[in-house]
């Protein structure tokens, strides 16, 4: 089966799952508000949505309802960037990460840990072909 892909709503929410370990909706709204210009409803309606997809785990803590990721941000990425070279570009092999060196969301360090996934990704497929 293969990963849920989160669309642009969802991936406004989940830049911030990944920076921290696990956030409740309000906090999650209020880091996120300033950008999405959302209401708190819209939040909460897009994690419900988030929750059914798979893309964030739950957990109760101190009676809060919490969200996190459910998928590392390196693996998601990984998956975002096949998808894209794939279906948008139509081109056999992904874009190089170093497309991405100026980016904010990925580390100088994280750099090399997606192009090892992005190459497991790769193999993976052509395997499955």
């Amino acid at each position: 089966m293969t990963a849920p892909r989160p669309n642009d709503s969802e991936l406004k929410l989940l830049r911030t799952l990944w920076l921290a370990p696990r956030l409740s909706a309000r906090e999650l709204h209020d880091a996120t508000a300033p950008a999405t210009q959302w209401g708190y409803s819209t939040t909460r309606k897009v994690l419900d949505r988030m929750e059914e997809k798979g893309l964030v785990t739950v957990k109760i803590v101190h009676g809060l309802k919490t969200y996190a990721a459910a998928q590392p941000k390196l693996k998601m990425l990984a998956l975002l960037i096949k998808d894209f070279s794939r279906n948008v570009l139509d081109a056999s092999a992904p874009l190089p990460v170093a497309a991405f060196a100026h980016s904010k969301l990925i580390s100088p360090d994280e750099i090399e840990k997606l192009e090892r996934l992005i190459g497991e990704l790769e193999r993976e497929g052509s395997n499955n072909a």
